[in-house]
């Protein structure tokens, strides 16, 4: 291709063809040639006749200059003109086997459209045999034509780690011994293995390395510090000011997956580093299923959250009942005032609470414990548990910890205890001192109002210093604490109730508790501490950051969790040990990411490269319009167009011209001509059973109905002869509803009300034996009514209906032994309110028979709140989208619901033919009967 400015040419040589334009001019402007003036007597009797036809002399210039573009325009367009043409790199232009080579991680997922565009590119370009070298999942190269990889592109995808050295090693030692070029497609971040893995590379022949200049973000794990929830953002390149979007994922109340929190981050003008403080209530931190950076596409950009966001379990104990009557007097009463919205309370004896592992537990005014409960509760310590104490009269009293130190005490203790007016007496109550920088509660603000009036006191020791973590002005220690096994003893000197402190009664006691991790999980621990554990899989990250079931995937060592590479063997995600769970992110807390740098002689290409625009066609379709104009100009010097009668080739002609001119519409778009796609639907919908339901403009919900008729249709494929074609969306307006056997018709407060024409076909399709499924997914809180605003539009949605009677489906009616023998039809709720046809006043009640003989015909209608699609939703891979409930309490309600799901089916299809005896004895044997 030869170049011309921004222009290319694959035939330049035509181009010669513009050298004959001034011949060409010449040659028409003397055609017609000039004719010669003779002076004719006989002329005068000609004096005042028009002629009808009249032809110049001469050709006008305008007209030649017409025709010269004309001819132009025909002999550049044959010469194959191509704005903005892409040059043939190094890669695509060579001769020799091409070695396409692929970082092929995680920060390669956010353009990896673009990279295989990029390569589809370069495969359709090279004439040469080309092989494919992941990184992350080194295999030796095959070199083979460009269009059997071309064929792969689609099943070619990043994974969710790096090339590290062992793989990069890997990967050069599988290099070919030939000579080869090599086509790099660089994900953008430098490595120490690019070095020698490029020297390889270069030694076998020429290197060309792709990159993309996309702005490249990653988000570090969230921390829970002071109170907050704090996360770090890193962009790999300085650049200006810019702003993204965190939303924190996780389940609502209602279980539903959502977003419970967004808020933007600034990046300041070439700073590469951002933080986000969250403060969000113990409630909220624990729902967090996942952070992300919004749009970023990748797993560097996603942090799963482990049990460091996740409520804790405590168990409160006291030493003493509680007084009938004097709540506010009770050990436990601010204790448990404080912690009930942070923390889940258990109630028992220690030997009752032991057995469950509670992170926390707390003792109010407890002075001494069995052998075997300190025994049970030492063991415990030394597992990571906290042992918060609170003194009280009782501990005052007793000997704990006086001479030596007790194991399950931080400190040694006075006999008796210090207070206003007593033996070791405060002239008045004492305020706290400000807390220590080394202290759990440094920074808290101390109120005013906040004083101590008694405590028991701390025997002066060489390590009662290092134990102190908070103080009274005096320097008194009010809060000790010491380290056992992996565990931690805190003692406070004061009573839980307002009996000795006004502490209980302020925020900072609710505050000096969340300090201490009482509602907290404690940080990731170290990894020689899980040698000997294995640890399962519970959710597993792609490349692209989303978040998936592990399936099957094996356990990971305890000793290789947190310090093994990410590879296969160990994919990032959520793992589940015996007591808490781990996450395993791309991005650690010390991860440090760089620009790759490439020497001076590599050739760096971009992914974004100008599009390639052929331009002959447009000059043809030109020249073609110049030269109508030519002719209709043509027509007009010889006075042919003129008169009042236009003839008939002139109209033809002006037609002609303006339809050339008239640009031709790549796509209908007044009248668009009958979808093919529709006509397949159709076809499909009438040769197989296909279930289908009711488009609402709610995109969200349209996509729940559709994925839970996707898990009905799998259910019934599997346990009966019914084998359901992919579910469908229907839009009453404009499709065909006879197709289907049932349609399931979500409810929702704001979806518009069908035409009159969409009504006729509903009553033609119910007339006919169809059966719709009406939920208004409010049995949660309406108890399925009209006290919802979904209950309140069903009535209006089936008031121009042609529904019979209703009453709450009996328990003898059919779809309660269709296929499956049911008393109950839960969804997502478990509400026993759903309607159906109303039996006939005398149906009849065989003598002995379990079951009336209902009406013939299949119920057209059956209505209930219980969001049955949540229920039977699931993905693409068959796992459920939605949970139920929780535990195996859950699971067994969906199975319920997938089998009042198939009874529904069966019963559509077959009608009511189990009204009649033939199957009795059968279900008599069934009920024990």
């Amino acid at each position: 291709m030869t170049m011309l400015g921004p222009l290319g040419f694959t035939a330049p040589w035509l181009l010669l063809g513009l050298l004959a334009l001034p011949v060409l001019w010449i040659i028409l402007r003397a055609v017609p040639p000039a004719p010669i003036r003779r002076m004719f007597p006989g002329v005068v009797l000609l004096l005042g006749l028009k002629d009808a036809e009249q032809v110049t002399d001469r050709t006008p210039w305008w007209l030649l200059l017409i025709r010269m573009l004309a001819v132009a325009a025909v002999i550049v367009g044959l010469a194959g003109p191509v704005l903005n043409p892409q040059e043939q790199s190094g890669a695509e232009a060579g001769s020799g086997p091409l070695l396409v080579v692929m970082d092929a991680s995680w920060s390669s997922a956010s353009d990896w459209r673009q990279r295989q565009a990029a390569l589809d590119t370069l495969l359709a370009r090279a004439a040469r045999p080309v092989a494919l070298l992941r990184l992350t999942a080194p295999e030796a190269p095959q070199f083979q034509a460009a269009g059997v990889l071309k064929s792969r592109l689609t099943g070619i995808l990043p994974e969710p780690w790096e090339p590290d050295e062992a793989r990069v090693a890997q990967a050069i030692e599988m290099l070919p011994d030939e000579d080869f070029d090599s086509y790099w497609m660089s994900d953008g971040l430098a490595r120490d293995s690019h070095a020698p893995l490029l020297s390889a590379l270069e030694a076998r022949g020429d290197v060309t390395v792709f990159e993309s200049p996309r702005a490249h973000y990653t988000l570090a794990p969230a921390r829970f510090e002071d109170g907050h929830v704090r996360l770090s953002l890193h962009r790999l390149r300085p650049g200006p000011e810019a702003e993204v979007t965190i939303a924190g994922h996780g389940l609502d109340p209602a279980g539903n997956p959502a977003v419970l929190v967004r808020n933007p981050v600034r990046f300041e003008q070439s700073a590469t580093e951002a933080e986000l403080e969250l403060n969000l209530p113990a409630e909220l931190r624990a729902r967090i299923t996942r952070f992300e950076i919004e749009g970023a596409r990748s797993a560097g950009a996603v942090t799963l959250p482990d049990d460091s966001l996740r409520r804790r379990e405590v168990a409160l104990i006291a030493g003493n009942e509680n007084r009938e009557g004097l709540e506010l007097l009770s050990p436990l009463h601010f204790l448990d005032r404080a912690l009930e919205p942070t923390a889940d309370l258990l109630d028992g004896t220690l030997e009752e609470v032991l057995p469950a592992n509670p992170d926390v537990i707390v003792l109010a005014d407890v002075a001494t414990l069995s052998p075997g409960e300190e025994a049970g509760v030492l063991e415990w310590l030394e597992s990571g548990g906290t042992l918060l104490r609170f003194a009280g009269p009782r501990l005052a009293a007793s000997d704990v910890s006086r001479n030596d130190e007790d194991p399950l005490m931080p400190v040694r203790l006075r006999a008796g205890g210090r207070s206003v007016g007593g033996a070791m007496s405060w002239g008045e109550p004492k305020s706290l001192a400000p807390f220590a920088e080394d202290s759990p509660f440094f920074g808290l603000a101390i109120p005013d109002d906040v004083t101590v009036t008694s405590q028991v006191m701390a025997q002066p020791d060489p390590t009662l210093a290092a134990r102190v973590i908070a103080q009274l002005t005096d320097g008194t220690p009010l809060v000790t604490r010491k380290r056992v096994g992996q565990g931690q003893v805190v003692l406070f000197h004061i009573t839980a109730n307002a009996e000795w402190s006004s502490l209980p009664l302020s925020g900072l006691f609710v505050q000096m508790l969340e300090r201490l991790a009482v509602s907290s999980m404690p940080a990731a621990p170290a990894p020689e501490d899980l040698e000997g554990t294995i640890w399962q899989p519970l959710r597993v990250l792609d490349a692209f950051g989303r978040v998936g079931d592990a399936g099957n995937l094996p356990g990971v060592a305890g000793e290789e969790l947190l310090s093994a590479p990410l590879g296969p063997d160990l994919i990032p995600g959520l793992y589940q040990g015996e007591d808490r769970s781990l996450a395993r992110n791309v991005v650690s807390a010390d991860s440090v990411f760089e620009p790759a740098v490439w020497p001076e002689r590599i050739s760096v290409e971009g992914l974004s490269r100008p599009e390639e625009t052929p331009l002959a066609g447009w000059l043809l379709a030109g020249a073609i319009a110049l030269l109508l104009a030519d002719v209709i100009a043509s027509l007009a010097l010889s006075g042919r167009l003129g008169g009042s009668r236009p003839r008939a080739g002139t109209a033809a002609i002006l037609a002609a011209l303006a339809l050339s001119l008239t640009p031709v519409p790549s796509r209908a778009q007044d009248s668009p001509a009958p979808n093919p796609e529709d006509d397949a639907a159709a076809m499909l919908a009438a040769s197989e059973v296909t279930l289908a339901h009711v488009l609402t403009g709610d995109r969200q919900l349209d996509d729940l109905a559709q994925a839970g008729l996707r898990g009905l249709s799998d259910i019934l494929f599997y346990r009966t002869s019914v084998e359901p074609a992919a579910p469908m969306g229907v839009d009453l307006e404009t499709d065909e509803l006879a197709f289907y056997p049932m349609l399931y018709w979500p409810v929702t407060a704001d979806q518009p009300i069908p035409s009159d024409a969409a009504y006729a076909k509903l009553n033609d399709y119910l007339r006919s034996g169809g059966m719709i499924l009406f939920d208004t997914r409010d049995s949660d809180v309406a108890g399925f009514g009209t006290s919802s605003p979904e209950g309140r539009k069903l009535q209006d949605l089936a008031a121009p209906l042609d529904i019979p009677p209703l009453e709450p489906i009996p328990q003898d009616h059919v779809l309660t032994r269709t296929f499956y023998l049911l008393q109950d039809f839960p969804g997502r709720y478990a509400s026993r309110d759903v309607w159906v046809e109303a039996a006939a006043p005398d149906a009849e009640q065989v003598e002995g028979m379990p079951f009336r003989n209902l009406n013939d015909n299949v119920t057209p209608v059956v209505i209930g709140g219980n969001d049955w699609a949540s229920a039977w939703a699931v993905d693409e891979r068959g796992a459920p989208l939605v949970r139920i409930g929780s535990g195996f309490a859950g699971e067994r309600q969906r199975e319920i619901a997938y089998r009042f799901g198939v009874n529904l089916v069966m019963h559509v299809l077959t009608g009511n033919y189990k009204s009649d005896q033939v199957h009795v004895p059968a279900l008599l044997d069934r009920l024990g009967q």
